[in-house]
């Protein structure tokens, strides 16, 4: 940790760090829990999982996608991935379709129900921003932090 720490954490001792609440990763944790809690409410009437919801979101920004482009957007092995698109290709939200030049790979595609689905989906961005107690300037602001540390994450790893 550098000296600019708010807080001084760079001057305590080996064994106070290792104290619970010094540890980053468990208040992001915390705040994932949290935010899955508020995003389940928010989803019920919509019968979508959060990480549902994240693909549903990449397909009525991006339209039809392989499945590799979808699992590079949200950070999701195709182990991951798979079954979660196959939930949503039951529900019929999504269809899934083999290229034709190349049967290793699928796009999955959004149905009428699920491009349907989007209008339902629009309050959701803002009663989670409401949740936070955040401004959007402030959400904002996270959103950097959260994105060079993710990145800085990635390339130590």
């Amino acid at each position: 940790m550098t000296s600019s720490t708010p807080t001084g954490l760079d001057d305590l001792p080996d064994a106070e760090l290792l104290k619970l609440d010094h540890q980053v990763c468990f208040s992001l944790q915390a705040a994932s829990r949290a935010f899955g809690g508020v995003y389940r409410e928010a989803l019920r009437d919509l019968g979508l999982t959060y990480p549902q919801y994240l693909a549903m979101m990449v397909l009525w920004e991006h339209g039809p996608l392989p499945v590799k482009s979808i699992g590079e957007r949200l950070h999701l092995d195709s182990g991951t991935l798979s079954p979660l698109l196959k939930r949503l290709e039951s529900a019929g939200l999504v269809r899934r379709e083999r290229a034709r030049e190349d049967e290793r790979s699928v796009t999955v595609h959004p149905t009428e129900a699920g491009t349907a689905l989007r209008e339902r989906a629009l309050p959701v961005p803002r009663s989670i921003l409401a949740a936070t107690g955040m401004s959007v300037e402030e959400v904002v602001a996270l959103q950097a932090v959260l994105g060079r540390l993710t990145t800085a994450l990635g390339r130590a790893g």
